[in-house]
Parts: structure tokens; C-alpha cells; sequence
């Protein structure tokens, strides 16, 4: 079939795609399958391969992003319930001062978004920044900005987060050097869509009518200490970190290489961290077993449906692949000499804008990005994480649900949510990509 009716029918999917989720309304998930079947029939795959070519897309997924997504949430859910990220959010605050509140709160949002997912972590942080607002008589986006975009950064870039995991495995990037470059990268992006932006907006927005802060803590209740609670948190960055550098410590193959990478694969350390954490942020706090079971069978229900898309995504883009619009991109991508980094970063950002979602736009363009890496090995592929990750959050808009988020959380209309979160958004994605192409211009 001629490469150009087979991207005409793969931009129609993509239109269907954002016609169900915006329109009609229907789960993405939902969508994502309808789509995708019919995608693959449309694109003449046989139809007695199409499940299965479907579910193999799926399977690869989930067989790497489950357990990711499952021990990363259990650990997150320590973090809460021990009160560990009051803990940071208070002693960070109180060491920079508030006159530098906002980059405090840019800190603690690069530090508690490590295991937590965006929506999490926002409402996990949004009640402490509301009290320090309040407090310091500010507006609620002058410190909840750069608190969102510091999640937000985390979110799209940086490992173990499921789709930023799945384009480090996709582009077979190594996990610590990607997780190196996503903080070269991430931190200035992060301080430019944060607080310098917050700074430059928050007067030019109205009045906030945030809800009333509502903490489940008790008052005298006693938080576990800065440091154990940083240093549990860290622990599977840590982990991985060491893991990468195996080669630089130890001799290939050797017991000792092999052990330094066992512990630095993504599962391992963060079943580490789990294990940790159960003592250090539960049992040291006076917890129970019982009571830690139950924290970790309650926080693992409501990762189901986001494990689930990262896994439909990621089935719609071996269907891409199968049917051939991959190929066909990937020829009219040499044909009009448009580099990988920069597509990466494009079709990420139209998925991102038709579907709302991160997560599905990052696994949908690793998927279609893939083979087109690995026919280019001079681009560093940890690279072609960063550049997928920054454009899967451009133009946050009404149909992602950060968006709302935002506007409801901080009490603001729905202009002023643009011009603030929409544009924070869109600056991450433009000077994280900027940034991305300077460091593969250095390496």
C-alpha cells in the first residue's frame, strides 16, 4: 500500500482517536482498542493476526511497565501515609526561606515526584503549598506552579515513571544514563516553567478562590526525619545509577557485574526501596504489618487503569508498526531530512494534544520512533527519551485531566488556566527540547 494513504488513514485513526476521548467521551483505554483494531483492518493486516499482533504490542508493554508501576505506587503510598512528605515539604521550605518559597517548592516536587505519579503527587503536595500561601498572603500558583512543573518534568523524563520507562526500553537507552541527562536537562527546564514563569504570570492573573485546606494528619503526630525519608526515596535512583556503571567498577562478566546490574534493573530496585520503606517510613513509625498490607493492597487498585493504557499505547503503536505507517514515516522522514530528535519530539506532541494523555502519547511515538532509532545509532538513544518525554506534556488543554487539576485545586477560571498551566506546559516541552539538542550537539 502506497506510504501516503497509509499515514492518510493513520492521521484518521489518530482524528477517530480524539473525536472518542474529547467528544464522545470515551475511556481511553476503550478508545485506544477501537482504534487500533480498526486501524490494522483498515491497513489490510489479516484479520487472523490482528488480536494477536494487538496483544503481543500489549504484552511487551506490561511485561516490563506492571511491576514498575506497581512497587513505584506502594512506595509512594509509604511516603504519604508515614507523613514523609511533609517531612521534606516542611524542612525544605523552611531551609530556603520565603523569599525563595517557589524554589522550595520546585525542590520538593522534584524530590516527591521521583515515585509517585503526576496526579499523586500534585494532590499530595497542593495542601501544604495552599497552608504556605496562605501563610506568606501570595497567590496559590506562586508556589503551585513550579511545584506542578516540577512533577510534571519528573513525570514525562525521568525513570521509573511507566511511559518514560517504556521509551528507555523502546529505544534500548541505558537506564542511568538517561535518568542523568533527564536531571541535566529537566532541572533548568523545570526552573524556567516554574518559578521564573510563576514569577512573571502570577501578577497577571485574577483573583484565586482555592478550596479550603483539608489534612488528614493529625497535629501532633510525629513525621519520620528528612533524611531517612529522602534517602528511601533516592534509593532505586541510587540503585539503577550504580547499575549503569557496572562496567566502569567491575570487569564484564565478572560476579560482581552482574550483581551491580541485577540490582540496578528497575524492578529490583524498587522492590529494594518497598522493602526499605516498609521499616524506615512504617515499622519505625510505630506501623503494623497488618496495617502495611493495607496500604498496599489499597494503593494498588487505582493503578490499574493507567497500567492498562501505557499498555494499549503501546499496543496502538505495534499496530503503527505492523501495518507499515512506521515504515512509511520513517521514508518520508529521510525524504524531508527531518532529524529523529525533533520527530521524536513532534509526534509525541500530536498525540499528546489529540488524546490529553502523557503517557499514551509517549508510548504511541517510541512505538513509531523505534525502528527509525535503530536505524540512526549516532543518536544517542537516552536522548530520544528526553525529546519523546518533553513533547508528551505540550499544550495541556481541556481534555487532560492535569488541566483540571489546576484550575479546580487553585480556584482559577478557565483563561486564567491556560495562560498559566497550558503555557508552563508548553515551555517545559519547547526548552527541554532545546536543551536536548544542545547536550546532542556536545556528546
Amino acid at each position: 500500500m502506497p506510504g501516503a494513504l497509509l499515514l492518510a488513514e493513520a492521521a484518521g485513526a489518530v482524528a477517530i482517536l480524539i473525536l472518542l476521548i474529547v467528544r464522545v467521551r470515551l475511556s481511553p483505554l476503550i478508545a485506544l482498542i477501537l482504534v487500533s483494531l480498526g486501524l490494522a483492518l483498515v491497513a489490510g493486516l489479516p484479520a487472523a493476526g490482528i488480536v494477536k499482533a494487538f496483544e503481543a504490542g500489549v504484552g511487551s508493554a506490561l511485561g516490563h511497565i506492571a511491576l514498575v508501576v506497581g512497587l513505584g505506587t506502594i512506595l509512594g503510598k509509604m511516603m504519604i501515609e508515614s507523613g514523609g512528605a511533609d517531612r521534606i515539604a516542611a524542612t525544605v521550605i523552611d531551609r530556603f526561606g520565603a523569599p525563595r518559597a517557589d524554589w522550595a517548592a520546585l525542590a520538593v516536587a522534584l524530590i516527591v515526584g521521583l515515585p509517585v505519579f503526576f496526579e499523586v503527587g500534585f494532590v499530595l503536595l497542593v495542601p501544604i503549598i495552599l497552608v504556605v500561601t496562605t501563610r506568606l498572603r501570595q497567590h496559590p500558583l506562586r508556589l503551585g506552579l513550579p511545584m506542578a512543573a516540577g512533577l510534571s518534568v519528573v513525570h514525562a523524563m525521568v525513570p521509573p515513571h511507566p511511559a518514560a520507562m517504556l521509551a528507555t526500553q523502546a529505544f534500548h537507552a541505558d537506564l542511568g544514563l538517561t535518568i542523568l541527562f533527564a536531571m541535566i536537562v529537566g532541572i533548568p527546564t523545570a526552573a524556567v516553567a516554574g518559578p521564573l514563569y510563576a514569577r512573571w504570570i502570577v501578577p497577571r492573573l485574577g483573583p484565586a478562590t482555592p478550596p479550603p485546606v483539608v489534612r488528614d494528619s493529625a497535629p501532633d503526630r510525629v513525621l519520620p526525619g528528612f533524611g531517612v525519608t529522602v534517602g528511601t526515596l533516592l534509593l532505586p535512583v541510587l540503585l539503577m545509577l550504580i547499575g549503569s556503571l557496572a562496567g566502569s567498577v567491575a570487569a564484564p562478566g565478572s560476579t560482581l557485574d552482574q550483581l551491580l546490574r541485577f540490582l540496578g534493573t528497575p524492578v529490583v530496585a524498587l522492590l529494594a526501596a518497598v522493602l526499605v520503606s516498609y521499616w524506615t517510613l512504617g515499622l519505625a513509625r510505630g506501623l503494623s504489618m497488618a496495617t502495611i498490607q493495607r496500604y498496599t493492597n489499597e494503593c494498588l487498585a487505582p493503578t490499574a487503569l493507567i497500567t492498562l493504557v501505557v499498555g494499549v499505547g503501546a499496543g496502538f503503536g505495534r499496530v503503527l508498526t505492523d501495518s507499515g505507517v512506521s515504515g512509511a514515516l520513517v521514508a518520508l522522514a529521510g525524504q524531508w531530512h527531518v532529524p529523529v530528535l525533533l520527530l521524536a519530539w513532534l509526534i509525541a506532541a500530536l498525540m499528546r494534544v489529540a488524546t490529553g494523555s502523557s503517557t499514551v502519547a509517549m508510548a504511541t511515538a517510541a512505538g513509531i520512533v523505534a525502528p527509525l532509532a535503530a536505524a540512526n545509532p549516532a543518536v544517542r538513544p537516552e536522548l530520544l527519551v528526553l525529546a519523546t518525554g518533553a513533547g508528551s506534556v505540550v499544550l495541556s488543554h481541556v481534555n487532560d485531566g492535569g488541566f483540571w487539576l489546576v484550575k479546580e485545586y487553585f480556584g482559577l477560571s478557565v483563561a486564567d488556566t491556560i495562560r498559566s498551566w497550558t503555557v508552563c506546559e508548553t515551555l517545559i516541552s519547547v526548552v527541554a527540547l532545546v536543551l536536548t539538542l544542545a547536550l546532542s550537539a556536545l556528546l
